[in-house]
């Protein structure tokens, strides 16, 4: 049964648990063979944990959840699994030989729905990047295309679930990494609102970052957001619950909406005809399904960068550099991290605490500016996921001659992505067509706080239309 249900979300696998059509050995056994023969050619999952997957298959108390038996992997990046390498795309802690000594939060809640952790999948370093090419585990492919890039930096884990390893994989977005490998490789990829799912302990929830998976189908997406949003008095923002289980929304009529589709670019980046013309296109069959769809997006979304977050960057990497410092039990020297990780950080220690302070008050004048648009009457914003189609492989890489070409190149694919990460609104790419490279595009769906219901129920209605849930890339089985 190897490639025989390689085809199934992540649903339709546990209800043949639940019913014992399969067993969840003979599905873990299943996704390992695929892993072992595809991924030579993908570089998608770096850290394997096979043997311990095959025993916790067969485990009698293996948890009931609603994802009983079904492989997963984690993105190598914020969800920590106990005794498994933690790398986070960075040498010197692979040097180190790094692992965790704890379950993240959001790891637990996996363990108990009855996801089994097949392993860890590629990241950019630190996820500074929208390119998976650390220098530390090696570039990862497209699976459509493998002479192109995935995205970053949840590239691993999108790449992964696009090759038919697994069904769905963890994945993280602090400027648009779920969103973004998820557009290049043909998938769903939800960012959730800020604090809907926990980050602790490595992290914490006022960052821009938030968790979630890649996956084929919004039902999956859906689903596993009701099991591992489940929170403590300890987190440190929690968004609001909606009004029944997120995965009600699926087939849900979300009445009809005020939507503004965003077919500019703030002045640095021109935006790729191919991308404009999958967000005009989702836009038409919006209108076809009875929404009010006209050209409309938040000014500030085009507006000039004040440079506010390349500040808080610098600050935040030489933070986590300290960290690793503190891990590893000595200074780190250059060799151990990317150029442009290196310089990002030397250059946070010319910045002073007024200037952090500053920065942190442009981002929430920034906030105000963007959400003024929902608060003036519309419902949905409508953009291309990223600016330009997939990269070439070594197109965004990092070099000591140009330590900062990776990052300024990775703008066009961030510039409608990372915005949201400032505002913490949920915001969904899903798959939208294909460019001239035969490389998929995809168009981003943008909601209120909080309202992840309604960017479920517009996605389940384009999902039959777009038909994306049946296209496979050339390697998936």
């Amino acid at each position: 049964m190897t490639d025989d249900h390689s085809r199934l979300d992540a649903t339709a696998l546990a209800e043949l648990v639940r019913t014992g059509e399969v067993t969840p050995l003979e599905l873990v056994d299943a996704a390992i063979e695929r892993i072992e023969r595809l991924d030579s050619d993908i570089n998608a999952v770096i850290h394997r944990r096979f043997d311990q997957a095959r025993v916790e298959a067969q485990r009698k108390d293996l948890p009931a959840g609603s994802f009983r038996g079904v492989p997963i992997t984690l993105k190598d990046l914020w969800p920590a699994s106990a005794g498994d390498p933690f790398h986070q795309g960075v040498q010197a802690l692979k040097d180190a030989g790094y692992a965790s000594a704890v379950d993240s939060d959001l790891v637990k809640l996996y363990r108990a729905a009855g996801f089994i952790v097949l392993g860890r999948t590629n990241t950019a370093e630190l996820g500074l990047s929208a390119t998976t090419e650390p220098a530390a585990h090696g570039p990862t492919r497209n699976p459509w295309n493998l002479d192109f890039g995935v995205g970053g930096s949840s590239g691993g884990a999108a790449a992964s679930v696009a090759a038919g390893m697994t069904s769905v994989a963890n994945a993280s977005d602090g400027g648009g990494s779920i969103r973004i490998p998820a557009a290049l490789c043909g998938l769903v990829g939800l960012k959730p609102s800020r604090g809907r799912l926990p980050m602790g302990p490595h992290n914490d929830e006022w960052t821009p970052s938030a968790q979630h998976v890649v996956c084929h189908t919004v039902r999956d997406s859906a689903a596993i957001l009701d099991a591992t949003a489940v929170h403590t008095l300890a987190d440190g923002v929690i968004a609001p619950s909606p009004q029944q289980p997120f995965a009600a929304y699926v087939g849900s009529d979300p009445g009809p909406l005020k939507v503004g589709i965003c077919t500019q670019a703030r002045p640095d980046v021109t935006p790729d005809p191919q991308c404009v013309d999958a967000a005009i296109r989702v836009g038409e069959i919006l209108a076809g399904l009875g929404h009010q769809v006209s050209l409309g997006h938040p000014e500030a979304l085009v507006a000039p960068s004040d440079q506010s977050m390349g500040l808080l960057s610098m600050v935040s990497t030489a933070a986590r550099l300290a960290e690793i410092e503190s891990i590893i039990e000595r200074p780190l020297v250059e060799g151990d991290v990317e150029p442009g990780t290196w310089e990002l950080a030397k250059r946070a220690n010319e910045v002073t605490g007024i200037q952090v302070i500053d920065a942190q008050s442009k981002q929430h004048e920034f906030r105000r500016r963007m959400l003024q648009w929902w608060i003036d009457g519309w419902d949905l914003l409508v953009t291309p996921t990223t600016a330009v189609p997939a990269p070439r492989l070594g197109q965004l890489a990092s070099s000591a001659d140009d330590p900062f070409g990776s990052l300024l190149r990775s703008v066009p694919y961030a510039v409608y992505t990372s915005p949201f990460n400032t505002t913490g609104q949920p915001a969904i790419s899903i798959p939208a067509g294909f460019s001239t490279d035969g490389v998929p595009l995809g168009v981003q769906l943008v909601a209120p706080y909080g309202r992840e219901d309604m960017l479920i129920a517009v996605a389940a209605q384009l999902e039959p239309i777009l038909d994306w849930a049946s296209t496979r890339s050339g390697v998936h089985p």
